[in-house]
């Protein structure tokens, strides 16, 4: 883990999000940043100074941007901004997702067109710094004008109000049931409010200077800390679906050809050719493989032909959301935005000293679309990953060798048959969300009369990745149950015994799918009897979350 991240409003990347967001990693602005911050400062005091009407700086908002505001109740203004629009419903945000809108936050403002003091960006360093995170609603962001409400209950923490948690490090406990995916929930917290969380860190409340309570909520990082845990979970979880597939198709008596290069080679997607090489590498030396290389059978069912073609598109998807990301990640997203005058036409408000100019650049709908389309491909590699299960457990589709439901006393047992119902109701809830960015409701009487719903995009997306990670832990305890099968299949003339030999790897899988069998059976054990599944299956849904297996499997890919 990094120790400490450096923002200098250019090079955050989603993997520096997620140790700050997870790890508590701290932050630092940078030398460079914080004199970007002081001529931004510079500018937006120059314009006031002028007494010229600029929206942001000393007009009203939304619908009542005619309203023009008087120098004596600026102030006022931006306080009041961030208290009416400090109106989220739903659950709270969890810590790892507070630290992901606030580090994406600090990041925007020190681009430096924000016309924000130093002193604002400091306070949310520190705030990250000392484990201090607002209580934040989750619902409230039409991701237009940005994510307002959620970082508007992130800004009055600021002022003082508001309410925070305390943490060591380790978390903070939901509120209910609605997690929308995210880590698991720990309850070593202290719950205060805002002027005592500033307090307990020796900082003083703010008071708002003209454009601050603006730069502060208007963006979207809420989308974009959401949208970065999702690139760093669904990159985790492709390869172990790609790990999950490859050990099915050799515990199924399936055959590696279809990822064969030559295939790859005339359709070149890059997602397809690099989940066919990692099946290539995982199940290098598979005797399993090599036992039955001249069987009779033409041809494997898609879910095991095609899972190149499925995973890779999946990649194709989550690659698209990563590049939308990182360049959002390290975008000027508030409105308006502040220039050097020279660098604009003469259409912008302002002097001959700075420039404001209002635009959209806080409209979400660049992330909401690339989340929908990895919302859509999360699903379908849950999909298949569903019905190689059924293949695994299903006495109408399995291989001779396998006990029905893999169950070793079938009828008296029930083995695992409804670990797959829970991977068909996950998979039904994957499907039932929604697509959040095809829906618009007009909003400040009509001022803002498309929005991008992209937080509601965020949030359905990590609760679709959560879901495909359980479906895709279920494939791999009952691929790990099925390969203690493979003696019954030599026993059975069903696969040729002299393929095999004292090899150390379990059961004669491949390179790679032993190491993914190994990483199963340290947290579950052979299932000798029923049991209770539903820790074991929790306990590979969180190797696969925390990014254990793709660790493990990592020198053999390499």
């Amino acid at each position: 883990m990094t120790d400490v991240i450096e923002l200098d409003g250019e090079s955050l990347t989603p993997e520096a999000v997620a140790a700050v967001a997870r790890d508590h990693a701290k932050v630092r602005i940078t030398d460079e940043a914080r004199d970007r911050v002081r001529a931004s400062r510079a500018r937006v005091e120059d314009v006031i100074e002028s007494g010229e009407p600029v929206y942001g700086l000393n007009t009203g908002f939304g619908e009542l941007v005619d309203e023009r505001i008087p120098a004596d109740r600026i102030e006022q203004l931006q306080t009041n901004l961030i208290r009416s629009h400090a109106a989220g419903s739903g659950r709270e945000l969890r810590v790892e997702e507070v630290r992901a809108m606030m580090v994406c936050r600090v990041n925007a403002l020190v681009k430096g067109y924000s016309g924000v003091r130093p002193i604002v960006v400091d306070h949310l360093a520190t705030l990250l710094n000392c484990g201090v995170h607002p209580v934040v609603r989750s619902r409230g962001s039409l991701g237009a004008s940005g994510d307002l409400a959620p970082l508007s209950h992130m800004a009055l923490v600021l002022l003082g109000e508001g309410e925070a948690m305390l943490t060591d490090g380790a978390g903070q406990a939901e509120t209910d049931d609605s997690r929308d995916g995210g880590s698991p929930p720990d309850g070593s917290a202290m719950r205060v409010t805002g002027d005592v969380a500033l307090e307990a860190v020796d900082l003083e409340p703010l008071s708002l200077a003209p454009k601050e309570g603006l730069a502060l909520i208007n963006g979207t990082q809420l989308t974009v800390g959401l949208a970065s845990l999702v690139v760093v979970d669904a990159e985790r979880l492709v390869q172990a679906a790609d790990a999950t597939g490859a050990l099915t198709t050799e515990v199924t008596l399936g055959t590696t050809a279809s990822s064969d290069l030559a295939i790859q080679d005339v359709r070149p997607h890059a997602g397809q050719a690099t989940s066919a090489a990692t099946v290539r590498a995982l199940t290098a030396d598979s005797q399993i493989v090599e036992s039955h290389r001249n069987c009779d059978r033409v041809q494997d069912a898609y879910s095991l032909r095609c899972l190149p073609q499925v995973h890779g598109a999946v990649r194709d998807a989550i690659a698209h959301l990563r590049t939308g990301v990182e360049i959002e990640l390290n975008s000027a997203t508030d409105n308006p935005l502040v220039f050097p005058a020279e660098s604009v036409d003469d259409r912008a408000s302002g002097t001959d000293v700075g420039a404001v100019i209002s635009g959209g650049n806080f409209h979400g709908q660049p992330l909401a679309l690339r989340l929908e389309y990895a919302r859509l491909a999360l699903i379908d590699l849950a999909a298949i990953a569903e019905r190689r299960i059924d293949r695994l457990l299903n006495p109408n589709l399995q291989e001779p060798h396998l006990p029905p439901f893999l169950a070793p006393d079938s009828g008296v047992q029930s083995g695992y048959m409804i670990a797959q119902y829970t991977a068909a109701a996950l998979l039904n809830e994957c499907r039932s969300l929604g697509a959040a960015s095809s829906d618009n409701t007009p909003v400040s009487g009509g001022q803002e009369d498309h929005v991008s719903m992209s937080a509601q995009s965020a949030l359905n997306t990590r609760r679709t990745l959560e879901n495909a990670r359980r479906i895709v832990a279920t494939e791999a305890i009952c691929g790990a149950q099925a390969a203690e099968y493979v003696d019954a299949a030599i026993e059975a003339g069903f696969v040729d015994d002299t393929a095999f030999d004292d090899s150390s790897r379990p059961h004669g899988l491949g390179a790679g799918t032993a190491v993914l069998y190994e990483q199963i059976r340290a947290v579950v054990p052979p299932l000798e009897d029923d049991r209770v599944l539903t820790p074991e299956l929790e306990e590979v849904a969180e190797l696969i979350r925390v990014g254990a297996i793709e660790d493990a499997l990592e020198s053999v890919l390499e």
